[in-house]
């Protein structure tokens, strides 16, 4: 391979953790005032509080593929366990705590065996499952989205997005982002996004006669 295919090969993944980076640094800003009280408040991930959100974020961005694998083995290939421990293993003494540490690793570029378009996913997705319960807002970039909701859509891998919106019609009003064929669903980018990762709150955004469908799905795996 030449010099030049190696800068044209890394040039898209370097452009990408810059948005990755920007992402974790302006949802590390939107906690920085946080009280003990909002640090509890459940997410929209599962059973998880905003603060075990966060630091779920943190330990993802500490897993190499070797400790990915290490940890997936000592779990005995239980995910779910597997996220459970290295979630503990973020948190942190107190909330101050677990902000210093996701604060830390605002600038890595360690990831687990997934593509990076998946680690952006990742940060805007779980950002917002923060942010929405404590009614912060974020102005995300809408060529950011615009790439996460493409990603999604193309795939099933961590998420299983693809399949969720099989036979819809999502078509963003904020954006260029569209995709598929059905029932229309429409919406800003976030709320696609956000949709069709499984939070069915945000179907409560969005219009069209595939809607109720895409929430029955949100419901399912």
């Amino acid at each position: 391979m030449t010099d030049s295919n190696l800068t044209t090969d890394r040039r898209p993944r370097a452009g990408v953790w810059s948005l990755i980076h920007a992402e974790r640094a302006a949802l590390a800003d939107d906690l920085r005032d946080l009280t003990d009280e909002q640090w509890s408040t459940r997410s929209l991930c599962d059973e998880l509080t905003v603060r075990e959100v966060l630091a779920h974020l943190t330990s993802a961005a500490g897993l190499n593929p070797v400790r990915w694998l290490a940890g997936v083995i000592r779990c005995r290939f239980d995910f779910d366990k597997q996220v459970a421990m290295r979630l503990a293993e973020q948190l942190g003494a107190s909330p101050a705590e677990t902000l210093e540490r996701f604060r830390r690793i605002v600038p890595s570029t360690t990831k687990p065996p997934v593509p990076v378009l998946a680690v952006l996913g990742e940060t805007v997705v779980h950002g917002q499952d923060i942010r929405r319960p404590l009614g912060i807002h974020r102005d995300h970039p809408v060529e950011v989205v615009a790439q996460v909701a493409e990603y999604y859509a193309g795939t099933d891998l961590v998420v299983p997005a693809k399949g969720r919106v099989d036979g819809l019609r999502l078509v963003a009003n904020d954006g260029p982002f569209t995709t598929g064929s059905g029932p229309l669903v429409s919406g800003t980018t976030v709320a696609l996004v956000m949709a069709m990762t499984g939070r069915a709150a945000y179907c409560d955004d969005l219009e069209g006669e595939g809607v109720g469908l895409l929430r029955e799905r949100c419901g399912k795996v």
